[in-house]
């Protein structure tokens, strides 16, 4: 299982940070996705962490967002700076097949339910 946690509403240029609490499965074997899906869009990755700690982001969020992970708690979180209105999504938290990850090419094991993100004056 997963839990995303985390959302609210922000101004924009403000922080945000997004929790994602597993159980169930070997935490530490395993990459870690968040996807956001706007509403009208389609689902996109955003940032995945593999369980050696290697990071990706999309091209829309890099260099603003940064993804982290505490193996002792079973946690990956999303810290979102400098955010803008097209970051207005529900955020959802995901763990891949194995250790690796790619956002041209999730391979998804399971989904967690998601934490809506709105970012508004």
């Amino acid at each position: 299982q997963l839990q995303a946690c985390g959302g609210g509403l922000v101004q924009p240029g403000g922080s945000l940070r997004l929790s994602c609490a597993a159980s169930g499965f070997p935490f530490d074997d395993r990459a870690i996705y968040w996807f956001r899906q706007a509403p009208g869009k389609e689902r996109e990755g955003v940032s995945c962490i593999t369980s050696g700690l290697n990071t990706h982001y999309s091209s829309s969020v890099k260099g603003r967002f940064t993804i982290s992970r505490d193996n002792a708690k079973n946690t990956v979180y999303l810290q979102m700076n400098s955010l803008k209105p097209e970051d207005t999504a529900v955020y959802t938290c995901a763990a891949g097949r194995g250790r690796l990850c790619t956002l041209g090419d999730p391979s998804i094991a399971s989904w967690g339910q998601g934490t809506l993100v709105t970012v508004s004056s």
